[in-house]
Order: C-alpha cells, then sequence, then structure tokens
C-alpha cells in the first residue's frame, strides 16, 4: 500500500486544518488507518485510528475533542480535521495503514505501510 499524505502547514494557535491521506490500494476499506506524529526530540506517537470497514475510532487523550478522523471509502482517503489547534501539536504527521484491526492499535510496529509524513507548525 503506497500513501500520500497532505495538507500540512502553518496555523496560529487556535486555528484549524485538515490532513489528508490518499491510499493506492484496491480494497481499502479492509484496511484500518492510522495517524502518528513526531516532534522534534521526541518519539512518533499514536493520534488516532479508524477502523477497517468504518467502524470504530480511537483517540489519543492529548486530541480528544479536537481532532477527528473519518475517511472516504469511495476515494481511498483518510482525513484528520485538527481543531482548536494547540503549540503542542506541532509535528510531523504520518498516516499509516494495516490490514483489518489490531487491539494495539497505537503501536506503530503494527502498521505496515506509511505516509511520507506532513509538518504542522502551529505559532502561537
Amino acid at each position: 500500500v503506497q500513501l500520500q499524505a497532505s495538507g500540512g502547514g502553518l496555523v496560529e494557535a487556535g486555528g484549524s486544518l485538515r490532513l489528508s491521506c490518499a491510499a493506492s490500494v484496491r480494497t481499502f476499506r479492509a484496511y484500518s488507518m492510522a495517524w502518528f506524529r513526531q516532534a522534534p526530540g521526541k518519539e512518533r506517537e499514536f493520534v488516532t485510528v479508524i477502523r477497517s470497514q468504518g467502524g470504530g475510532t480511537y483517540y489519543t487523550d492529548s486530541v480528544k475533542g479536537r481532532f477527528t478522523i473519518s475517511r472516504d471509502n469511495a476515494q481511498n482517503t483518510v482525513y484528520l480535521q485538527m481543531n482548536s489547534l494547540k503549540l503542542e501539536d506541532t509535528a510531523v504527521y504520518y498516516c499509516a495503514a494495516r490490514q483489518y484491526w489490531h487491539v494495539s492499535y497505537s503501536d506503530a510496529t503494527n502498521y505496515a505501510s506509511w505516509g511520507q509524513g506532513t509538518q504542522l507548525t502551529v505559532s502561537s
């Protein structure tokens, strides 16, 4: 699976941005899609995931109520709507994919495919 992430940019704190990740695979609906992020000097961390077939979403606590993951299976695309952005959201955001589901959905090693990353910078 090839993933192409886009939509990053420079946003003021409190603003919004939507990331997209397009997948080149015929059976997109069979893949669980996740977003991870990596801030400078920090390890890559789980942000959110949406299960294959569109059933169920999970978020890390720091983004609950602010970020929303969604998918369009007809367009083979997953989205990350980010609202009320904070300085600490600044990071490179990566989309990731794995077939079906894994209970350890926040573990990056359980994802076989990764996008190239898109930079989000939140300014004060």
